[in-house]
């Protein structure tokens, strides 16, 4: 049963997503006495939102199931100039790229959330009430209400005091902290979500509106998701877990969440699914006692894969998973999903004018070390084409079954798999 009003905090503490939280016992009051309105920003800083964001967003879907007003807001200004990094300084996109990015980014998260009913979403875009803005206005209405002494004492601006900081990144806590005075004034916001790494620009945004307006609004931080060892979530050896499939297929999506480590799949599963929280606690006991099944991470990454991608890209990637090691049938894998998944097991792409042989094959997918080695592998019956034990090295794959008219799985012994893309 989904929780409403003020309960809804106790479904979020109970899944461990409230790192902070400026007054929970005021906020629940509120709640409790009926639907509030509250917001959640996302700078368009890349073409697509990643996994970091989706807690976000799942967090905003969490609160608008329990009847409360979501504002999504896409930083068409924010996104211009970029939250300060400890690195150093941002590279600035141009305002055309930034505006491509913005309507990419509102595409995403409107998918998660419902646009119609009594808690309809909004979509905003701080670009509207700051590109109408003077510098002067801008100092004298915002600027004063924030001492110097507190800025320069900002963990990522101390940090960056003596390789140097641009006013432009050391201001950036003066824009968002806008956002939350302008959604206060124009919505009715009391309510700010957000990761604990903005904790300070989203505090700063709650003293905006007090001294501004006298009124009392909260905040809300979730906590840094992080693997077993400390470092952070949401990377992988071929980089971030991005949400568009165009910069990360739903199969390595997939692959990402099969991936995550026994000590903190429970924490995932509550974090980034709608599970209830007894049934989680029932699979994981189970996945204590059967940890060779991954049966955790396989509902942790079917949950999340259905959310961002959709049940069907679940199945083809169910399938991949087993269809590739002689478990079902390859015939059956989508042509994307395939290619997908032999990229990431490293295929290879050959030419039908060089007539590659399977031994040529087996070496260039790195499956073999030598020439010798693939002719071994093949008379010894260790190697595989589409699932067949291969018989002749010296097969052409011009003349072999190809999958979708290009594609032949390569597979020596039981774990080695790889592939080849044919041009024609």
């Amino acid at each position: 049963m989904t929780a409403t009003g003020g309960a809804v905090l106790d479904d979020l503490q109970a899944r461990g997503l409230i790192a902070h939280s400026t007054d929970l016992d005021a906020l629940r009051a509120q709640m409790d006495e009926g639907p509030i309105t509250y917001y959640v920003g996302f700078d368009p800083t890349a073409p697509s939102l990643h996994v970091g964001n989706l807690l976000q967003i799942l967090t905003a879907r969490r609160l608008q199931l329990a009847g409360h007003r979501p504002l999504l807001l896409v930083g068409g200004s924010t996104g211009l100039i970029g939250d300060p990094k400890e690195a150093g300084e941002r590279v600035m996109n141009t305002k055309e790229t930034v505006g491509d990015w913005v309507e990419r980014i509102r595409g995403q998260v409107s998918r998660f959330v419902d646009l119609d009913g009594p808690s309809a979403a909004t979509l905003v875009n701080n670009l509207d009430w700051t590109q109408g803005l003077s510098t002067i206005d801008f100092l004298r209405d915002i600027g004063k209400h924030f001492p110097v002494n507190r800025m320069l004492a900002r963990d990522v601006v101390s940090s960056r005091l003596e390789s140097g900081i641009s006013y432009t990144e050391f201001s950036y806590v003066l824009l968002q902290s806008l956002d939350y005075l302008e959604l206060h004034r124009r919505h009715g916001c009391v309510l700010q979500t957000g990761g604990s790494d903005q904790w300070g620009n989203i505090t700063a945004g709650v003293e905006l509106v007090r001294r501004s307006e006298g009124a009392k609004v909260h905040a809300l931080a979730t906590p840094l998701i992080t693997k077993a060892d400390g470092t952070k979530f949401g990377k992988t050896e071929s980089g971030t877990v991005w949400l568009d499939p165009a910069l990360m297929s739903p199969y390595a999506f997939y692959q990402s969440w099969i991936q995550a480590e026994d000590a903190k799949v429970g924490e995932y599963l509550k974090q980034f699914t709608f599970v209830p929280l007894d049934e989680i606690d029932a699979l994981l006991v189970e996945h204590v006692e059967k940890p060779g099944l991954r049966l955790a991470q396989r509902r942790l990454a079917a949950e999340v894969t259905a959310l961002v991608h959709g049940s069907q890209e679940v199945a083809a990637a169910e399938l991949a998973s087993t269809a590739l090691f002689g478990r079902g049938d390859l015939a059956e894998l989508p042509e994307s999903t395939l290619a997908a998944a032999l990229r990431e097991a490293g295929a290879v792409d050959l030419a039908v004018a060089d007539a590659p042989t399977l031994t040529d094959a087996l070496v260039a997918a790195g499956l073999v070390d030598s020439r010798s080695a693939a002719r071994r592998a093949v008379s010894e019956g260790g190697a595989y084409v589409n699932n067949v034990r291969a018989e002749d090295p010296e097969l052409l794959l011009a003349d072999a079954p190809l999958l979708h008219g290009s594609w032949l799985v390569l597979r020596k012994g039981k774990r080695g798999i790889s592939g080849v893309f044919l041009n024609r």
